[in-house]
């Protein structure tokens, strides 16, 4: 949470962290300043003091929404720094960093980065400034020991607006449903009021209209799988691809605030009309895992021990795992699960064996999501919801819906 990050900052002897770029879509930004229009910015975080938000002038008011000191970009003479860089912006640049920096008390110690960047001219500024000001270490974190760790537990504030996330993603879902069955089949495809097959671009089309419409938006696009592509984890689908009847359907869904906001993160696999046996065998032994795990689930458990958990018992039912075969494409070819905050995967990680700090506590929001692929099989299976950890260090889903595999189509 927030209120740690100036402790972490001081056991980690850290005196400064820099976050660069764009106030949406951004998560280290948006984590301090809210969904704010802001085209450029840099915030430093001092310990101890209010943090500094530089901006453009023409965005003075979305920066002073913030509460922090505010310095805009305007008050330092770009042009008469190019001169004085005899014409090279990037050393211009890093001049009026310098002054930025001077004028804040920033003029020594180890500085962290963060934000989101065009990274071969910000490097390019980054070396110069270097340059400029030497007593000043500036490097990544890598082993997410400040901003990352911070926001791997979520306050209530975060908890209820990802709760508003699930509330949409799962209504998105439920229209997505009667989407499906309100429609006509001939033969064993879905078709249109004009006779022609509906296509997983029409379908992921309509998601995108609906989540806009109720205030989110999915960036990273939906998956939307079916048949074979449903049997590779992350394919998004193919949008010429006909809705048939008794082909399993991934519908992995993971939306977030408008502007970058918080995500959610859910996943259901349907059948329309009816499934093979063996897709019924896979997909309730895959039920069976995911209820087992939940039984399971444990405040101060590490997620690599549900990840080995799950191998254990998908294997137990006779399939390969990643525990065997790291290279494997077909079975359980993945993780258990990821946190879930400000961007769609973050901390807490099941796939993280030797970080002691990476465990379930009060405020983790995380995804168990175990699934079963076989492409050559022409079918996949995934379940997902996302759980959160409440400071009593009770688990619970944020949204409920159901679990069906076979789903019953409503036209003839």
């Amino acid at each position: 949470m927030k209120q740690q990050i100036d402790y972490l900052m001081q056991q980690n002897k850290v005196d400064a962290l820099w976050i660069s770029g764009r106030g949406q879509h951004n998560a280290a930004m948006v984590y301090f300043t809210g969904i704010a229009h802001l085209t450029d910015a840099d915030l430093f975080i001092i310990p101890g003091k209010t943090p500094t938000l530089c901006h453009g002038s023409m965005e003075r008011d979305e920066a002073a929404k913030s509460g922090f000191n505010l310095v805009c970009y305007a008050n330092y003479d770009i042009n008469a720094l190019i001169k004085e860089a005899k014409g090279d912006l990037g050393l211009a640049l890093a001049l009026r960093y310098k002054q930025i920096l001077e004028d804040i008390g920033l003029v020594r110690g180890k500085v962290l980065l963060y934000g989101l960047r065009d990274v071969g001219p910000f490097i390019a500024v980054l070396q110069q400034l270097q340059k400029l000001m030497p007593e000043l270490e500036f490097t990544g974190d890598v082993n997410e020991t400040i901003l990352l760790e911070a926001r791997a537990t979520k306050d209530e504030h975060e908890l209820e607006r990802i709760r508003g996330m699930a509330k949409v993603t799962t209504r998105v879902v439920g229209n997505t449903l009667d989407l499906l069955t309100a429609h006509k089949v001939q033969g064993d495809t879905l078709v249109k009021a004009d006779g022609s097959p509906l296509t997983i671009r029409d379908v992921k089309t309509q998601i995108d209209l609906w989540l806009t419409s109720y205030g989110a938006e999915n960036p990273e696009d939906t998956i939307f799988a079916i048949g074979r592509d449903a049997g590779v984890p992350h394919s998004s689908g193919t949008p010429d691809d006909p809705i048939r009847l008794g082909q399993t359907i991934v519908y992995d869904i993971f939306p977030c605030e408008k502007g970058g906001g918080y995500f959610y993160d859910f996943t259901r696999t349907w059948s329309l009309g009816y499934a093979t046996d063996e897709v019924h065998q896979v997909f309730e032994q895959v039920l069976r895992t995911y209820n087992q795990l939940v039984s399971e689930l444990r405040v101060g458990i590490n997620p690599y021990l549900l990840q080995q958990r799950a191998c254990e018992l998908l294997e137990a039912y006779g399939h390969e795992t990643v525990r065997t075969n790291p290279r494997l494409s077909s079975g359980y070819v993945h993780s258990l699960g990821h946190g879930v905050g400000l961007n769609v995967h973050e901390k807490p990680w099941s796939s993280r064996p030797m970080d002691d700090s990476n465990v379930l506590q009060a405020g983790s929001v995380f995804t168990l999501e175990p699934g079963l692929y076989y492409p050559e099989k022409g079918f996949g299976i995934r379940l997902e919801d996302t759980y959160f950890i409440s400071q009593e260090g009770e688990f619970a889903r944020f949204a409920d819906f159901p679990m069906d595999l076979v789903i019953p189509m409503k036209a003839g």
